[in-house]
C-alpha cells in the first residue's frame, strides 16, 4: 500500500476552514485549478466527496465535518514538530548535565557555575566527571558527556564543536615566604629549585622542560602528580615549585606566591567542546552560554 502525500493534509485543512475553493486557492497560492485538482486527489485519497455542491456554495459533507478538528490539530502539531526549538522553561527544567572537566577547572569555576544555574535553573544539577585522557572524544559521542573543557588536540574527532573560553599562561607558584616569594627571578634560580610536575599520563618531562633545555638548563623534578590542585596543595605545604596557568587555578593559588616564569612558554587556550547532536537543543544551548559567561 503507497503512502498517502502528506501535504495534502495542509490542503485539506484549508480547505475544510474555508469551505471554498477560490478562498483556499488564495491562501495556499495557488490557482483555482491547481486547488480544484487537489481537491480531486483528497477525494480519491479519503474516498469521500468531502464538499460537494449546495446552491452556489460547497457544504461539508459528515466525513468531512469529523475530519475537520483533527486534521487542524495534525497540522498544528506538526508546525510545532518542525518548528525551531523556543527557550527552555527554566524555572520548570528538571535535568542533569554531565561535565567533563580538570579537577582545576572545577575548583576554580565551578562554585560560580553552580550557582547561576542554580539561580536560573533550580531543577538542574551538575555531575562532574575528571579527565583522564584528554584525546578520548567518544564520550561526548555517545552522548554520556555534555560538554567538555580543555585544550583542543590534533587526535580531536572532526564533528565536535569547539568554542574559546579564554586563553590561559603558565606561571610559577611558591609558598610565601619561599627564596623565589623575593627578588628577581632569573633562569637559574628557577631551575635550581625541586619542582613539582603536572603530568596527567605521568610523563616525567613537560614543556618547561623543553624551554629550560634550549638555554642549557635543567630543573630538578622531585614529585609528579596529575592535577594542579594537587600540585599547589604540595607547594603551599613544602619548598617545592609548581608551574601552574594562571586563569586555570586562580582561586587555588590564595594566599600563595605568584610569579612569571622566567623562559618564554606558548599560551594554551582552553575550549568548550560539545557534539553536534545537541547544538539546537535548547536547554544545552542555555549551559553553555552560562560556562562561557562565568569564563569570561
Amino acid at each position: 500500500m503507497s503512502r498517502p502525500d502528506l501535504n495534502l493534509l495542509v490542503a485539506l485543512d484549508v480547505l475544510l476552514a474555508e469551505g471554498n475553493v477560490a478562498r483556499a486557492a488564495q491562501r495556499l497560492r495557488l490557482s483555482p485549478s491547481a486547488m480544484s485538482r487537489t481537491l480531486a486527489r483528497l477525494r480519491e485519497t479519503t474516498g469521500d466527496p468531502l464538499l460537494v455542491r449546495a446552491g452556489r456554495g460547497l457544504v461539508p459533507t459528515p466525513r468531512a465535518l469529523e475530519l475537520r478538528g483533527k486534521v487542524g490539530q495534525l497540522v498544528e502539531d506538526t508546525e510545532a514538530v518542525l518548528r525551531p526549538a523556543g527557550k527552555p522553561n527554566l524555572e520548570q527544567l528538571v535535568r542533569t548535565f554531565t561535565l567533563r572537566t580538570s579537577d582545576g577547572f572545577v575548583e576554580n569555576f565551578g562554585p560560580a557555575l553552580i550557582a547561576r544555574v542554580g539561580e536560573e535553573a533550580p531543577g538542574v544539577r551538575l555531575r562532574f566527571v575528571q579527565k583522564v585522557d584528554n584525546k578520548d572524544s567518544a564520550l561526548l559521542r555517545d552522548g554520556t558527556v555534555d560538554l567538555e573543557t580543555g585544550v583542543v588536540g590534533n587526535t580531536l574527532g572532526p564533528e565536535v564543536r569547539a568554542q574559546a573560553l579564554f586563553r590561559d599562561r603558565f606561571i610559577g607558584v611558591v609558598r610565601m615566604g619561599h627564596a623565589l616569594s623575593e627578588g628577581e627571578i632569573t633562569p637559574s634560580r628557577y631551575a635550581a629549585g625541586r619542582h613539582v610536575l603536572v603530568s596527567r599520563r605521568g610523563l616525567e618531562h613537560g614543556l618547561m622542560d623543553e624551554a629550560l633545555k634550549a638555554i642549557g638548563l635543567e630543573r630538578a623534578i622531585v614529585a609528579i602528580v596529575s592535577g594542579f590542585s594537587t600540585a599547589l596543595a604540595l607547594a603551599r605545604a613544602s619548598n617545592l615549585i609548581a608551574t601552574v596557568p594562571e586563569r586555570h587555578t586562580g582561586n587555588l593559588r590564595t594566599g600563595m606566591h605568584s610569579f612569571p616564569l622566567p623562559v618564554p612558554t606558548p599560551e594554551i587556550t582552553v575550549s568548550l567542546l560539545w557534539h553536534p547532536r545537541l547544538h539546537a537543543d535548547p536547554a544545552h544551548r542555555w549551559l553553555r552560554e552560562c560556562v562561557r559567561e562565568v569564563c569570561a
